[in-house]
Formats: structure tokens, sequence, C-alpha cells
């Protein structure tokens, strides 16, 4: 695995909580008027934090392990939309997903570093995406962290425009 994409992805949990500290304190479970133009799925800003949470644990732990120890699995996309209103995402604790978003990357970082080229040239296939390898995979978990990193930023701007329409800007 590419050192680039490994340090990427050892280092997303610092950039997550400083882009989550960033926002107003009471805007945890804000949401814009509209949604479009949004680079990642459509969560509020807590919910963002949970979303990557459960999808490091219950998408790509899964995922990693299955492609691991089976002959070219198959797997399903995972509906966030449901998985946000079955597990509560606007009653949840930052700090704990936070917290335990950090606690699962040291797992998945764990799991990767410790891989041979052979596994991870390992293969599967992710209902949405087509083929992959191990390799790719953790491409796509990259990328999925730039995504809800961009989609933090894009609300920040959103709540920036709603605090200066009353006068409240986040920073002088």
């Amino acid at each position: 695995m590419d050192k680039f994409t490994l340090t990427a992805l050892a280092s997303f949990p610092g950039q997550l909580a400083a882009c989550y500290a960033a926002l107003p304190a009471d805007h945890a479970n804000w949401s814009p008027d509209s949604w479009q133009g949004i680079p990642s799925e459509a969560f509020t800003p807590l919910g963002q934090v949970c979303h990557v949470r459960d999808i490091e644990i219950d998408g790509y732990h899964v995922r990693i392990q299955r492609i691991l120890n089976e002959s070219h699995p198959v797997f399903a996309t995972i509906d966030g939309e449901t998985l946000g209103r079955e597990r509560g995402y606007s009653k949840a604790s930052a700090t704990e997903a936070l917290s335990a978003f950090r606690t699962a990357r040291i797992h998945t970082m764990a799991l990767l570093s410790r891989l041979t080229p052979q596994q991870f040239a390992r293969t599967g296939v992710l209902e949405g995406y087509g083929p992959l390898t191990l390799r790719s995979l953790a491409h796509y978990l990259c990328s999925h962290d730039q995504q809800h990193l961009a989609g933090l930023q894009w609300l920040l701007g959103k709540i920036e425009a709603s605090l200066a329409r009353t006068s409240r800007p986040l920073a002088a």
C-alpha cells in the first residue's frame, strides 16, 4: 500500500475532530435550508461524525476481514440514512463518536499495516463500485474520509452564511 494513502488514513481522525471543533457548539444538529451541493451524504455535523464512525466499523472493518477470509466476497452498500435514524445520530455524543472513530481507525491501520502485497491484491465486489481489490478498498476508504471532511467544510460555509444573515459570524 502506498505511503501517501496510509498517511492520509492515519491523520484523518485528527482532521475530522479539528473540523468538527470549528463548529459553533449549538450547531451539532444544524441543517441547511437545502442540501443541494453537499459533497457528502446529507448529514448534520454530528451526523457526519457518527456516519464516519459507523461506516468504519460496520463497513470497512467487515469488508477488510471478509476479503481476507473469503474468496471474492460481494458487499452490499450500507444505507447511511437508515443507519442514522436507527442509531439516533441526533442524540449522540460527539465526544464519544469521535473517540470511537479514532479507536476504530487505529484498528483499521493495524489491519492494513500488516498486510502483504498478495493480501492487498485479494478481490471482492462492492455494490455501486464493482470489482475491487483490498488495495482499492483502502483508497475508497480514504476517498470516503475526504468526502465527509468536505461535507463538514460545506456545512461550515452554510452555517457561516446563515450566521452572517443574523449578524453572528463564526470568526471576526
